[in-house]
């Protein structure tokens, strides 16, 4: 049984408060969910550009909030591998969403693919596919 948003969104600022300070929960449903993350000077490269470590933090983020949302609290669920692709340049100035969707669950695996967007922009910026390990219960 899957996580309520309010559920992630408590265990997030309580386990990982850096990063929850950041990213909001757009939505979260069974095998899938929807990341809003803040941008600010921070997360810029020279040119005025989301850095691509800022990106693969929205990607990693949206695919455990899925997880949580399709499978439960699991705090030791990691990453065991994440592929990016860079689709063009996201802007500085705009929020970063990120889509994720389940592909397959497992009993020891999860498999999930983000599609990252700036906000209001149609076309993609990003396109991630990752795995996270799910421990012994």
């Amino acid at each position: 049984m899957g996580a309520s948003k309010a559920e992630i969104t408590a265990f997030l600022a309580r386990e990982f408060q850096r990063t929850q300070a950041k990213c909001e929960i757009g939505e979260v449903s069974d095998r899938s969910a929807t990341i809003i993350y803040h941008t600010d000077h921070n997360d810029l490269r020279p040119g005025g550009t989301v850095s691509g470590p800022t990106l693969m933090l929205v990607a990693d983020v949206a695919l455990y909030v899925a997880i949580l949302g399709t499978a439960g609290l699991i705090p030791l669920a990691v990453t065991t591998s994440m592929t990016l692709n860079f689709l063009r340049k996201p802007a500085g100035d705009r929020e970063v969403i990120g889509d994720c969707r389940l592909m397959k669950v497992g009993k020891t695996l999860v498999v999930g693919e983000v599609w990252l967007y700036s906000k209001g922009i149609d076309d993609p910026v990003a396109h991630a596919v990752g795995t996270y390990a799910i421990p012994a219960q």
